[in-house]
């Protein structure tokens, strides 16, 4: 690293984010909808602002870190077949962090394994609910963010130090945005634990790992070349918002006699187990298990993710 490095503030080279799109387009949908699909987008719009405000919270830490890095938010990279959606993909001088936002609600209790147990308190009564593990998936992101970066190390001396080097230079971080909250990680493994924060804990976070790095600080240039190079990766999703809501030309995204009640907003949320969206209650029409009830993926028919409901 230069002696005058100049940069002293986080650069944000990606700020925007879908996830306004999609809120405008849910509560357009909503003024036309018919009332038994209101209930389930008022849902999805109340969810859907929980996880812009956290994000908010997210950029604020950010913005009043006083840490030299480059910022790119809502970035959508693919390789080979597979996506990943990443929350936040920061650039400092001494490692590279892939974010994952959680306003999550209800006590959270991370066990031994890395699993997530929430449990939710109706009056006397606890209710305890495995929910998908944001380790898990942030994980897969890092994953293709090694195939990607992989893939353009053409000289094998130096791929061969690329590949030692990775998980040294990227580290995930599982942020929780809701100060509500209660995190319960002391079954939970040491490498496990480290690796979620509280918003507001993030810059603290990020300094001491970056002192704990031995790796060699990169220059401003060295970290704005990383930074263009994966915002030269992103891919602007082309999601048709409301395609879950309403009836399809051929096969329907989700057909709406098939709906059934989803929990309220008190209630946990399923999510898919093969691509992190929430799922919603769904009863098969037609074939040997019609009438049955089962939870299908709301990426149905991008993702045909299920999990069938015990008779």
């Amino acid at each position: 690293m230069g002696l005058f490095e100049k940069m002293k503030e986080p650069a944000f080279l990606k700020r925007d984010s879908i996830a306004g799109e999609q809120l405008a387009a849910l509560q357009g949908l909503r003024e036309t909808a018919p009332p038994a699909l209101q209930e389930q987008i008022d849902r999805d719009i109340r969810t859907l602002q929980a996880g812009i405000a956290g994000e908010k919270n997210i950029l604020f830490e950010l913005e009043n870190s006083h840490l030299p890095m480059f910022v790119l938010h809502d970035l959508n990279l693919e390789f080979d077949g597979q996506r990943a959606q990443i929350d936040f993909l920061l650039i400092t001088r001494r490692r590279n962090y892939v974010v994952e936002c959680k306003n999550l609600y209800g006590n959270i209790e991370i066990g031994s394994g890395g699993d997530f147990v929430r449990t939710l308190s109706y009056g006397r009564h606890l209710q305890k609910e495995g929910i998908y593990s944001p380790i898990t998936q942030n994980q897969r992101h890092l994953d293709l963010i090694f195939q990607l970066r992989r893939a353009e190390k053409s000289n094998a001396l130096i791929r061969t130090l690329f590949e030692k080097n990775f998980s040294e230079n990227y580290r995930s971080i599982i942020v929780l945005t809701n100060p509500k909250t209660v995190l319960n990680t002391r079954y939970a493994k040491r490498e496990v634990r480290e690796m979620v924060v509280r918003a507001d804990q993030l810059a603290d976070y990020i300094r001491r790992s970056n002192a704990q790095s031995n790796l060699s600080s990169s220059s401003d240039r060295e970290m704005e070349e990383l930074a263009r190079f994966f915002l030269a990766q992103h891919r602007p999703a082309s999601t048709d918002f409301t395609a879950k809501y309403r009836q399809q030309e051929g096969e329907p995204a989700i057909p709406p006699a098939d709906l059934l009640p989803s929990p309220d907003e008190h209630s946990p949320r399923l999510l898919c187990p093969r691509c992190g969206a929430p799922m919603v209650r769904r009863r098969a029409a037609r074939g040997p298990n019609a009438g049955k009830e089962f939870y299908g993926c709301t990426n149905y028919p991008r993702c045909r993710g299920i999990v069938n409901i015990e008779q």
